[in-house]
């Protein structure tokens, strides 16, 4: 079980930049790293303090970073090593800086266009439970019940709030237990897929990734099995990871690329057509770089629609409430006339 959180992105980020520009400029690894123990940002300094007394010693960058592979993602790590075998260690760590940007620059604008859905998720449940509680004030004990499950008054206000963050609240550790093994997270993330609404933007987002990564371990010249394994682990999707060694398997029979992400069963039709042809053309790495872009882009777009159906949902919900709450509050009113009548 691993409890070691890896370096930030912005960290990884800054990290690549340095390396990517002072390797260009003829400084040696050991140097760059002293120069990050010393002046770079609070999240690099210690790591980079460690690898630079391994380097130090004489011992090689793969090595170094063997030492701390919790704190890098698998890619980082594999393209570092295949860099120093081939002498490109500066392109490596320029490729690797434009792919993390990519990484950083679609996260902010998830996390910008997710904030105001949230935020109206949490003043829905407020608000619902501020109803709870002034109608149970104002109304006579068990009368004034605006969602007609038994909740009235202070009592009711707060056990809707416990019970709607609880289920919240459990949701997301389900999953965060569940992730902690990969075949568990690939059924939820297999089903998270399938979701309507979600599942295409994840899709996108996963294929956005796949391709990239493709693209960065394809041009290094490692072998295609490797690539595979690599790229398949950077989508960040367990039902992506989980078929890792199906497509290796098939690659090492001595079938086709194209055969190989057939045979695992989730990538969508067009996806494999682009393969294929690239594949035909011999153009996989070049081919991947523009699809990236492309699905990056519609994840974007996918994302956005995502969005405002969820803020229109939210507010259609208020809005039901507020309704079916004005009907209540007219038929206990007919109500109390009769009774007086």
């Amino acid at each position: 079980m691993q409890f070691t959180a890896r370096l930030p992105l912005p960290g990884l980020i800054e990290m690549c930049r340095v390396l990517h520009h002072s390797l260009a400029a003829g400084l040696s690894l050991a140097k760059v790293f002293r120069m990050q123990a010393k002046k770079g940002s609070p999240q690099v300094r210690l790591v980079a303090e460690r690898i630079s007394q391994c380097l130090e010693r004489g011992d090689s960058l793969e090595m170094a970073l063997s030492h701390e592979e919790k704190l890098f993602p698998p890619l980082f790590l594999s393209l570092a090593a295949v860099g120093e075998s081939t002498g490109n260690l500066a392109e490596i760590f320029g490729e690797l800086e434009k792919y993390y940007r990519l990484q950083q620059t679609f996260r902010r604008q998830f996390w910008s266009q997710s904030v105001l859905p949230i935020l109206q998720l949490v003043a829905a449940i407020f608000i619902i439970a501020g109803l709870i509680f002034v109608l149970g004030i104002i109304g006579t004990p068990g009368t004034m019940d605006p969602l007609g499950i038994g909740l009235s008054g202070t009592k009711g206000a707060i056990t809707f709030l416990f019970s709607t963050f609880g289920s919240i609240g459990a949701v997301i550790l389900g999953y965060v237990l569940l992730s902690r093994s990969l075949q568990h997270k690939a059924v939820v993330d297999h089903l998270l897929l399938r979701l309507w609404g979600v599942g295409p933007f994840l899709e996108a987002l996963t294929l956005g990734r796949f391709a990239m990564a493709l693209h960065l371990t394809l041009e290094t010249g490692m072998p295609i099995t490797r690539a595979l394994g690599l790229s398949l682990r950077g989508t960040g999707n367990a039902a992506f990871a989980v078929r890792t060694k199906v497509v290796q398997e098939t690659l090492r029979a001595g079938d086709s690329l194209t055969i190989a992400l057939t045979r695992a069963g989730i990538f969508p039709d067009d996806f494999i057509t682009i393969i294929a042809m690239a594949e035909e053309g011999g153009r996989v790495p070049e081919v991947m770089r523009q699809q990236a872009g492309q699905y990056f882009e519609l994840a974007e777009m996918k994302l956005r629609v995502l969005t405002r159906v969820a803020s229109f949902a939210i507010w259609f919900f208020i809005a039901a409430v507020i309704v079916m709450l004005i009907f209540r509050l007219w038929s206990n009113y007919f109500s109390m006339l009769n009774s007086i009548h």
